[in-house]
């Protein structure tokens, strides 16, 4: 039994790595932002737990940039995607001014909480 679990789990990873292999780079590199910031909305939390929360409104905001960043990059991920055919007709370039535009009110709202 363990070793067809294993087996199978091999087997996936293996296909999900020869999948990705296709993957077209832009959006490689939008997952690595999306990793980026989820690693370091996962790094402030640990910090918060170690060290304390004092001024909570930093911590936050902190925390709720960096996801509220992942969730929109994952959007543009989403409108840029070639294979979705929900936004075909959509340009690249309008999807990111979407995304610019949207970071922005995020982060003027996160610095509005800030005080």
């Amino acid at each position: 039994m363990a070793r067809t679990t294993s087996r199978d789990a091999q087997a996936l990873f293996q296909s999900l790595r020869s999948a990705y292999t296709a993957t077209p780079t832009s959006l490689k590199i939008i997952d690595l932002y999306v990793v980026f910031a989820v690693f370091t909305a996962i790094i402030q939390v640990v910090y918060m737990a170690i060290v304390g929360s004092f001024p909570f409104n930093s911590f936050l905001s902190g925390v709720l940039s960096c996801v509220g960043t992942a969730v929109l990059a994952v959007c543009l991920r989403i409108q840029v995607n070639k294979e979705n055919k929900e936004f075909k007709d959509l340009a690249p370039e309008r999807a990111f001014a979407d995304f610019v535009l949207c970071n922005l009110v995020l982060h003027l709202v996160i610095m509005n909480f800030l005080g």
